[in-house]
């Protein structure tokens, strides 16, 4: 047998390639990551695992981001397992055999057309389906059943409704409140923002325009945030699937900086059934035709 063919003998005392020290080193990593993953998953519930992280939508709107959002998972992970199934198909069967120099190519053009065209065929469905779903989100009907108009001001909220008519005003219920006092616990002013509040199963439109500067309308459960610009109205729609009462998510802010205190111009908002937003809405009405303004 040649010296260049002679299988390397392994050293005195060194482990060899089966033994539990070697065995131990390789598999210990891996142990040690499937078990710091299993404990970051143990605290997620099963609708955060079916989300891919996003929140339960509560609008028709929101799950449209939702599927497109896995519908993109989805296929990140089908290009992932072409891709590393190809590492690993290369791997395993053209292992180094020899010192022999393997049969050369210069080019092979199915394979580079290959991976030319499919880029642009991917590209082109996760375009389709992105403009599909942004404009299904962004249509507005001709005759919504709830309508807000939403000013945002530095620094807080103001919503009237326009279609419940009020003694002189001419915009309606109209609701505001204070800014929020930063204070964290008992002190704090909560109860005292700007309140929206919207009945689920309708649609409700709402109109933006801002007093002064550029602000963004964000509310967490609607999983959308749109600009609110001084001098260009912005609308948007969005029907509710649920209601919603309590919790992080009932309130609202701004996610455009927009001067001091910018942390602080938040809002509550409330998403009720339709016989709860009729008994709210007719006595705000009362209340104001009582008192002659907003509350």
């Amino acid at each position: 047998m040649s010296p260049n063919n002679r299988a390397e003998e392994p050293r005195p005392g060194a482990p060899g390639r089966g033994s539990p020290a070697r065995l131990l080193r390789r598999w210990l990593p891996r142990a040690a990551a499937a078990v710091a993953l299993a404990l970051l998953t143990t605290g997620c519930d099963s609708s955060w695992v079916d989300n891919l992280g996003l929140r339960n939508p509560l609008t028709t709107q929101a799950k449209l981001t939702v599927h497109l959002w896995q519908g993109a998972w989805i296929a990140a992970f089908c290009v992932g397992a072409v891709v590393w199934g190809g590492i690993l198909w290369a791997v395993i069967f053209h292992r180094k055999r020899s010192d022999a120099i393997p049969y050369q190519v210069r080019y092979n053009l199915p394979i580079e057309i290959m991976y030319t065209v499919v880029p642009f065929i991917m590209v082109g469905v996760l375009f389709y389906f992105t403009a599909r779903d942004e404009n299904r989100i962004d249509a507005l009907s001709p005759h919504p059943q709830v309508v807000v108009d939403v000013t945002g001001f530095q620094w807080s909220w103001e919503f009237q409704y326009p279609q419940y008519a009020v003694r002189n005003s001419a915009n309606g219920v109209t609701e505001v409140g204070q800014m929020w006092n930063g204070t964290l616990g008992p002190g704090d002013n909560e109860k005292y923002l700007p309140l929206l509040e919207i009945p689920d199963h309708e649609t409700v439109r709402f109109n933006l325009t801002s007093n002064d500067v550029i602000h963004s309308f964000w509310v967490l459960p609607f999983d959308f945030k749109r600009d609110v610009i001084p001098g260009h109205p912005n609308h948007f729609q969005v029907t509710p699937t649920a209601t919603l009462y309590s919790g992080p998510d009932t309130i609202g802010r701004c996610s455009e900086l927009c001067g001091l205190y910018h942390s602080r111009m938040l809002f509550r908002i409330k998403i009720v059934t339709p016989a709860q937003f009729k008994s709210w809405i007719t006595a705000q009405q009362k209340l104001q035709n009582a008192s002659g303004g907003a509350q």
